[in-house]
């Protein structure tokens, strides 16, 4: 009688068990196949009580107030028609998403934060996101309540940036470090350390003018090109509260 008892309760824990795997099978690939887009829209709701406080945006707002200072003579020089010819990015201020950092990788290789506001949001693949003192990233995928940034200092990104003094355009590039590095493709230029760098008004992936870094070091040791080492004005590691700008090609 005992014998049989055993025999049953490990049949129906084998049973159990095998049910359980499965569960846990079924569940992988649908993470799989939704991109992760569940998980991190289960993390909005658990972090939820640990976001930013609302006190925070006057801190932005604040840091928007320098920035504007800084793109006034950038805008004296855009011309808003030639732009529209040949059909680079524009955005507009009046339809910026404000958002809750609510994770960040800024310490690991492939350098990312999530934010707050998803697909409900109106937020789209390819939007760009700004910080306190200008650029941080640009928006590379989207979940219901959540979107994902790939951040400037990336090794994943590279983008057109423009150094006003020299009138001369050059490639920022990710290093996985928290300097991303500049790149001139002329050994003539005059760069110097100190100047300001910012998106270019020739950019097909990002609206002119908005600030980026300055240059803090030069390296000439190319014989073809210049690099130098920018010193970004938004710090990803320390900012809560970011603005997604609505971009339109």
């Amino acid at each position: 009688m005992l014998s049989n008892r055993r025999t049953s309760t490990s049949r129906w824990w084998h049973k159990k068990k095998n049910w359980i795997l499965f569960a846990i099978f079924i569940f992988l690939v649908f993470v799989r196949i939704s991109k992760g887009s569940f998980y991190k829209d289960l993390y909005y709701f658990i972090s939820k009580p640990f976001w930013p406080g609302k006190f925070q945006k006057e801190i932005v707002l604040e840091s928007i107030d320098q920035e504007h200072l800084i793109k006034l003579n950038l805008l004296k020089k855009d011309n808003t028609r030639l732009r529209r010819i040949l059909s680079l990015q524009e955005s507009s201020n009046n339809e910026n998403i404000l958002a809750a950092v609510i994770s960040r990788k800024t310490g690991s290789w492939w350098r990312q934060i999530i934010l707050n506001k998803g697909s409900k949001d109106g937020v789209e693949t390819g939007y760009i996101v700004i910080g306190p003192g200008g650029l941080l990233g640009i928006v590379d995928n989207t979940s219901l309540f959540t979107s994902s940034v790939t951040l400037i200092t990336s090794p994943e990104s590279k983008l057109g940036v423009w150094l006003d003094r020299i009138q001369i355009n050059g490639l920022l590039v990710g290093l996985g470090d928290d300097y991303p590095r500049l790149i001139l493709y002329s050994k003539d230029a005059d760069i110097k350390v100190g100047d300001f760098v910012s998106s270019s008004p020739a950019s097909t992936l990002l609206p002119p003018n908005i600030p980026i870094g300055i240059v803090q070091s030069i390296d000439e040791t190319f014989k073809s090109k210049k690099t130098a080492k920018i010193s970004l004005l938004a710090k990803p590691h320390v900012i809560d509260w970011v603005q997604i700008l609505k971009v339109n090609i």
